[in-house]
């Protein structure tokens, strides 16, 4: 007998790439597909493989196919579920594997909603699609995601992946949300692994990636006599030509060359051969980086597709399952060297906000983050700055009147971003502009993450990724006005974002559970404060930074605010400039 006989698997992202393969796998030890995807024609295209396949294994298999299924969209995905419980088909497994490139560029140039979007597929996707799984799986199922090694720290270590904070911020995210959904579904008897392959490359990522890679390369410093701006416009219509033929890329060429004009007024014709060496550039730099990763897959420092098919079937199996429940599996993928990046301990510094203007971005939950943001101010009063509070909407009125009666303050739309750019412009009126502190507040922990309403996830999504994206570029443009039309403007420029929260749950009981529901966010910071100072540093050269402080004790301790108030003297410093460690965990200090 097939192993996987008389089973069903779901695999999301199944019309091509990783998730054809593992649905093929599947379909050839015997198991059953629902295959999902948005495009209808690569869907149909792994129909007939499967068919072709269960024909030949002689599985008696069936083949469920859902074109038109983003596994974003809350109603497209519940919808499917339900059509599978109305014909009475429950699910075995659910491999969590769609995905998108997402923006390829500099965080001070991602435009915000193609981070949200990317944000949406890769986390909520996989939040979406595994719970309203639940529908239709019994005990003994397993849900099975695949994330990336990117965002996978060791204890003092985290992985950027520049160009890619989306996407490392949602990865980071997967990895702790099927931890903690392993917690939660104990009592249902429903197995939840993740596994990071590594990068396993494809079609896409030869196509798309490394070519918007090697572009955003290209338009940070500008190229020959081409301004950033005018290199990215022109990148619009000529990265997408590689691979094509002559007659198709000098058109395009001539396209792009047309655009540029109209912005430096410069001769179409001369602009034109300028765009055709930097495109050869490109494809130069893109070639050189596949090169490179191809002779990886080959001395087997990368896995291929196959490889990580046989990781996700081998996880899958009953007994393994059981084992590795609540894991996030490595595999077995080449070793990056990483500097340090998260630390408990902050150097002592003397306060140095003489003069300065230091904005508190809040969006309090409860009494604690008020009284937090509310000692943060008066410190950087008590030592010589101005102290400019905005306070998000969303946070309780009480705390707003409480926080607005002591300092200078505003109540303003976080998620508006043209509104956060407006008063922060005005902050700047104010005094000297370089500092913005922002406080999360809490992740509340009363209901499970598998028992939450999709509005009131998406709410958490929004309170601790896309709207600290939002605030962090818009302040990145305040403090380097142009800079993202121009990243030339950041080399040398000095600013400083700290960034505080969520905290660890506190009090003598504190659950496994408890603490892994608030792991999954700061899973997603993480990841994007190293790979947004990677790119402030590495590819900017700019001496703007924005760091990270996790508050909390995994005993269950109180915050120290001081501790905070401490690490903010030294962020500000030069030495906090020079160093990798841009994450830190100051109440896990011993003294």
């Amino acid at each position: 007998m097939l192993k996987f006989q008389n089973k069903v698997v779901l695999v999301t992202g199944s019309g091509t790439g990783i998730g054809q393969t593992v649905a093929k796998l599947f379909a050839e030890n015997g198991a059953s597909i629902i295959i999902l995807g948005r495009r209808k024609e690569p869907l149909e295209d792994t129909k007939k493989i499967l068919d072709e396949i269960i024909n030949r294994v002689k599985s008696n298999a069936k083949v469920w196919l859902f074109p038109g299924v983003d596994v974003s969209d809350e109603l497209g995905v519940s919808q499917m579920y339900d059509s599978l419980q109305k014909s009475g088909v429950f699910v075995d497994v659910v491999v969590n594997n769609a995905g998108v490139s997402g923006p390829v560029t500099c965080f001070a140039n991602s435009p915000l909603d193609e981070f949200k979007s990317a944000v949406g597929i890769h986390l909520t996707g996989t939040f979406w699609t595994s719970v309203q799984a639940l529908k239709v799986m019994k005990p003994g199922a397993k849900i099975v995601t695949i994330s990336t090694f990117f965002t996978e720290e060791k204890s003092y270590e985290q992985r950027p992946y520049r160009f890619r904070s989306p996407y490392t911020a949602a990865q980071g995210a997967k990895n702790r949300l099927s931890e903690a959904m392993s917690w939660e579904l104990v009592e249902k008897g429903i197995v939840s692994i993740a596994t990071n392959p590594g990068p396993v490359h494809s079609d896409r990522i030869y196509k798309t990636v490394y070519p918007k890679a090697a572009a955003e390369f290209l338009r940070v410093s500008g190229f020959e006599d081409l301004t950033p701006e005018q290199v990215e416009i022109a990148n619009r219509d000529i990265v997408g030509l590689l691979g094509e033929d002559e007659k198709t890329t000098s058109a395009g060429i001539a396209k792009a060359a047309d655009a540029v004009a109209k912005v430096n007024g410069a001769d179409p014709q001369k602009i034109s051969q300028t765009l055709a060496r930097l495109l050869a550039k490109i494809q130069e730099i893109a070639e050189k980086v596949q090169k490179n990763t191809s002779f990886m897959i080959a001395d087997k420092q990368f896995l291929s597709q196959m490889q990580v098919a046989q990781t996700v079937l081998t996880l899958a199996d009953d007994d393994i399952a059981k084992i590795l429940n609540g894991k996030v599996i490595p595999g077995d993928r080449v070793f990056y060297p990483v500097k340090p990046h998260i630390t408990t301990i902050t150097p002592t510094m003397q306060p140095s906000f003489a003069s300065q203007v230091v904005v508190f971005a809040i969006d309090a939950t409860d009494k604690q983050d008020s009284e937090r943001a509310e000692f943060l101010a008066q410190y950087v009063e008590k030592n010589g700055a101005k102290a400019v509070c905005f306070i998000s909407n969303s946070t309780p009125k009480e705390f707003q009147d409480s926080i607005g009666a002591k300092f200078h303050s505003h109540v303003i739309d976080f998620k508006n971003q043209q509104e956060v750019q407006r008063w922060l412009n005005t902050a700047k009126t104010v005094g000297n502009l370089s500092t913005l502190v922002y406080l999360t507040g809490k992740v509340s922990v009363e209901s499970k993450i598998i028992d939450l309403s999709r509005q009131k996830w998406d709410d958490l999504v929004d309170k601790f990724v896309n709207t600290p994206a939002t605030v962090i570029q818009t302040a990145l443009e305040t403090f380097v006005p142009g800079g993202k039309k121009d990243p030339r403007k950041y080399k040398g420029a000095k600013a400083t974002v700290m960034l505080v929260g969520p905290d660890l749950p506190t009090g003598p009981k504190v659950s496994g559970s408890d603490r892994a529901r608030v792991e999954v966010f700061r899973g997603a910071l993480r990841p994007f404060a190293t790979t947004v100072n990677q790119e402030l540093s590495d590819v900017l050269g700019s001496n703007v930074r924005s760091f990270l402080v996790l508050p909390g004790t995994i005993d269950g301790k109180n915050s120290d605010n001081a501790k905070i108030a401490n690490a903010l003297n030294y962020f500000v410093s030069d030495e906090a400039r020079k160093s990798s460690e841009v994450i830190f965990c100051v109440d896990e200090s011993r003294e």
